[in-house]
């Protein structure tokens, strides 16, 4: 299952961490952890339960990732203008990771536009062809994470599809 990054602070977390992978027109943001929860507000702080209460309320290992993505997608106005372009795009990034999540450890990933697409190759907003540009990139991108993430030096995170 794939959540949402709601929270700006996720967001500032993972684009602070180098990029895992690069392509022409998109980075690759990846942190290991659980996203941030909301600080409660006002007279919610003071009714929250403990945290040492006997019932356990999580089904799983709170340090178990595995399986649990939560993406966020990054594509500013000045580098895809029109509404169209930048909801293809989104569609594409969550379609891709989809499709890459088995080969791909759980945590928070964010994905960013780099880069424009030329107007002059991509006429139209919503083209065939922009979208599968932005797939063939995603995949080539996300793959490169997937690989580096499946090494045994797990450490050396990569850039441009090779190990630094």
């Amino acid at each position: 299952m794939i959540g949402r990054l709601v929270h700006s602070a996720d967001f500032q977390r993972l684009l602070s961490t180098p990029p895992w992978s690069r392509s022409a027109h998109f980075a690759v943001h990846h942190l290991p952890a659980a996203p941030s929860r909301p600080r409660p507000a006002g007279k919610q702080a003071a009714r929250q339960e403990l945290s040492t209460d006997d019932v356990n309320k999580s089904p799983q290992p709170v340090d178990d990732l595995s399986g649990r993505f939560w993406l966020g997608a990054v594509l500013p106005k000045r580098l895809a203008r029109r509404a169209v372009t930048r909801n293809l795009l989104r569609r594409q990034i969550r379609a891709a990771l989809q499709r890459h999540a088995g080969s791909l450890p759980g945590g928070l990933w964010v994905v960013r536009l780099r880069s424009g697409f030329a107007r002059s190759d991509f006429v139209s907003a919503a083209s065939e062809v922009l979208r599968a540009a932005a797939r063939g990139e995603l995949d080539a991108a996300l793959g490169t994470a997937g690989r580096s993430a499946s090494r045994p030096d797990r450490g050396a995170r990569a850039t441009g599809g090779h190990a630094p």
